[in-house]
């Protein structure tokens, strides 16, 4: 067997990986990594989007790692504040220098024969393989190459600028335009009110309305409980404060939908102009927590609406005029800018190749061991957070699973760490169960989840930090073995 080139392969320089390589680095300063980036910077998410008002929607205190406390006033943050927290991160512990730019991962082949995996990627259009003994794919799941916009009609006559917000052009101004942002996510919540600064008028464009609530962009229990306490117990404190606030929602929704419902319409009504439609524009067909709940700091999407300098129209667009959008009810709304907030695109792993000895992995076949690595797939992991939560929360206790395994292997004398599903009784399920546009497009091509454990996508942080922190690594479907050396004759 030949020397593998590290003890383990990242996938991605974001703030999955970045984490990733911290835990690593930290649990084993002898063992070697690389991190393998297809873009040109450290940050991933957050160094790809650059659109107006970019900012998380969950608060830092679960957002930023267990291992580094966010410090910052602010709660909910700006994107460029979270792109220099994970850069510092990595900085700070020297990760930056194991990180190779323009790296895109185009496939993986595993041989049992050697126990490793040996990854081919591209770089400057040539090719680069390394070998690794465990790879770590951290890339997340979108597809960084572009989003979701679905094909409308006439687009080609509009004489004014459209631009999706993955793809943010650096000297778009928008000052003094009518701007239309067509959805009603995250996204689109998060650009209405920071283009209104600037714009002329924005207009909300939505098919249908989403749950949208508000929180203070500054936590006040947490700053009172880092001062009074010390940075690190009071990062802590806010943190499992925050866990059990979002579990709590989470779980209320789930059991009593109308109540939560009746909930945020009563803090939209009080937020909005007095004898506002809010049954159309702020009423959702959906349950709560079908879809991710949108947050919006200090309110500001509301304030943006009373002061006349945004509105929303909840209707389908007929087709695009040279003018703007002209809308199935027969209604124009005039535009300068369309912003088509329309979604992200998924993409597994990248859109990397898996091989194990020969044979092609096809990923709806097979099953996401405690969400997090792969039937069949011998001495690999991937990260996904939670779709309820901070993805954070998750990646953390994916690292600290990761490491425990890997220790694991090192006490036994392990080469191989494979999950096996032998259980008849397990009937598959879609790995995230959620009613997201970008998900229902695109969750076929992913692996499957389980109908039981150990392979259920998990969705609750509490009950990961039992199982994957503290629990048993022999449960009967992670098989170890040691790679049989051919005798000598």
């Amino acid at each position: 067997m030949s020397t593998p080139d590290v003890d383990v392969l990242i996938v991605g320089a974001g703030l999955s990986g970045i984490g990733a390589a911290h835990h690593l680095r930290t649990a084993f300063p002898g063992r070697t990594y690389t991190i393998l980036e297809a873009r040109d910077a450290i940050g991933g998410t957050w160094d790809l989007f650059r659109y107006p008002g970019v900012r998380s929607d969950s608060d830092m205190h679960t957002l930023g790692y267990r291992f580094r406390p966010w410090t910052q006033p602010k709660a909910i943050a700006d994107g460029p504040s979270i792109l220099a927290y994970v850069r510092d991160t990595a900085a700070d512990a020297g990760i930056d220098r194991h990180v190779r730019f323009g790296h895109r991962v185009v496939r993986a082949s595993w041989s049992t024969a050697d126990a490793q995996w040996t990854v081919e990627a591209r770089h400057d259009g040539s090719p680069v393989t390394l070998t690794a003994r465990f790879l770590y794919v951290c890339s997340g799941y979108y597809d960084y190459d572009g989003g979701h916009t679905p094909d409308f009609p006439g687009v080609e006559r509009f004489r004014g600028t459209v631009v999706h917000p993955q793809r943010w052009p650096a000297d778009l101004d928008h000052a003094g335009k009518n701007v239309v942002v067509v959805g009603s996510g995250a996204t689109a919540v998060t650009l209405v009110p920071a283009m209104a600064e600037d714009a002329a008028h924005v207009t909300m464009l939505q098919r249908s309305p989403s749950y949208i609530m508000t929180l203070p962009s500054e936590d006040r229990l947490a700053n009172t409980a880092k001062r009074v306490l010390g940075v690190r117990r009071g990062y802590f404190l806010a943190r499992w404060k925050n866990v059990l606030v979002g579990t709590f929602i989470y779980q209320l929704s789930r059991r009593r939908p109308r109540v939560v419902r009746n909930l945020i319409r009563k803090l939209a009504i009080r937020q909005l102009p007095p004898g506002y439609d809010v049954d159309t524009h702020f009423k959702p067909r959906y349950q709560p927590w079908d879809q991710r709940l949108c947050l919006v700091p200090d309110g500001d999407l509301f304030a943006a609406i009373r002061s006349g300098r945004a509105s929303v129209v909840t209707d389908r667009i007929a087709e695009f005029t040279e003018s703007g959008l002209r809308l199935e009810s027969g209604a124009t709304v005039p535009a300068d800018v369309v912003v088509t907030a329309t979604g992200l695109r998924l993409l597994a792993f990248g859109g990397m190749e898996l091989i194990v000895d020969g044979r092609a992995v096809e990923l709806p076949k097979t099953m996401a061991y405690k969400g997090m690595m792969l039937s069949d797939v011998p001495n690999f992991a991937f990260t996904i957070g939670y779709t309820n939560a901070s993805w954070t929360l998750k990646a953390d206790l994916v690292s600290e699973y990761v490491v425990r395994l890997l220790r694991h292997m090192d006490d036994g004398g392990y080469d191989v760490a494979v999950p096996v599903n032998d259980d008849p009784a397990v009937t598959e399920r879609p790995l995230l169960d959620f009613d997201a546009g970008y998900v229902l497009r695109s969750i076929d091509e992913f692996p499957r989840a389980g109908s039981r454990a150990p392979w259920q996508l998990g969705m609750s942080y509490a009950h990961d930090v039992v199982n994957l922190r503290h629990g048993k690594m022999n449960d009967g479907a992670m098989r170890f073995t040691r790679r049989t050396v051919p005798a000598v004759r």
